[in-house]
């Protein structure tokens, strides 16, 4: 494995969607107060009748209940800043019933939320073992995870709608779709389903395969997931699989910690 190739891979042919992820993550100090398109739940068993009446949280309640720095054993957890922020306007996708997916991959809050706020998530550094060749320590140093988790909550049902809009766009756009962020271009060869997110009134996790301006391919988990009226997105890029093209397991640890503090 190249380090100039995971750079560029990582930093140039990802856009601005995924430099988001590779930069946001030491651009502010941690949050909080430290206190696969595979869906489950279709909204009508108990623990979904009873979220579909839980009224949206407020502005101070969703920024309690984000991801902070003691909620993780492993990795650093910061604000994202208003700078490396995307906005919703400056995401579009080449067609309509796929830009749910765009949002998604870049952490945009999908609809009309009522409040929304941003973390992102590094995990900690893996060591080589004592007899890795230089190769093997490149590949080390890389192999991190880096999570973009974007918390969105929503007043009459409009949590569900969302849940709703990404499961359908996860079918139509299997095939793969393109958008832009931020003015710059971005290509998904194919959206894969994945296993639901466990812990969620309703989840759709998915594989994004990513492709780079010089046609190699990545793979971007996201993952949709809904607790009562709050929707929790997780985006995530592992640095060395951006070289590779290889797959790599979802943190289910961060969403284990977010969906937790919702309750």
């Amino acid at each position: 494995m190249r380090l100039t190739v995971i750079r560029r891979t990582a930093l140039a042919a990802s856009a601005a969607a995924l430099a988001l992820l590779v930069t946001a993550c030491g651009s502010s100090d941690d949050g909080g107060d430290g206190s696969g398109g595979k869906a489950s739940g279709d909204g009508k068993d108990a623990g979904g009748a009873a979220a579909s009446a839980a009224p949206a949280l407020t502005a101070a309640e969703l920024e309690k209940a984000a991801l902070a720095q003691a909620d993780v054993k492993n990795g650093k957890v910061t604000k994202v800043s208003a700078a490396d922020d995307v906005a919703k306007d400056k995401v579009k996708g080449d067609k309509a019933e796929c830009e749910p997916l765009a949002f998604a991959e870049t952490g945009v809050p999908l609809g009309e939320p009522a409040a929304a706020v941003k973390r992102s998530w590094t995990e900690g550094p893996k060591k080589p073992s004592g007899d890795a060749g230089t190769e093997e320590a490149i590949g080390a140093a890389f192999d991190l995870d880096k999570a973009l988790v974007t918390l969105a909550t929503y007043d009459d049902g409009g949590a569900e709608a969302v849940l709703k809009d990404v499961k359908e766009a996860s079918g139509a756009c299997a095939g793969g779709f393109t958008f832009t962020a931020m003015g710059e271009p971005a290509k998904i060869a194919k959206v894969a389903q994945g296993e639901a997110t466990g812990g969620a009134d309703e989840s759709v996790a998915m594989t994004m395969t990513m492709v780079g301006e010089d046609g190699d391919e990545f793979p971007v988990k996201v993952s949709v997931t809904r607790k009562g009226s709050t929707v929790a997105t997780f985006t995530v890029l592992n640095l060395a699989a951006a070289g590779t093209g290889k797959d790599f397991p979802f943190p289910t640890e961060i969403s284990d910690a977010q969906l937790a503090k919702l309750g």
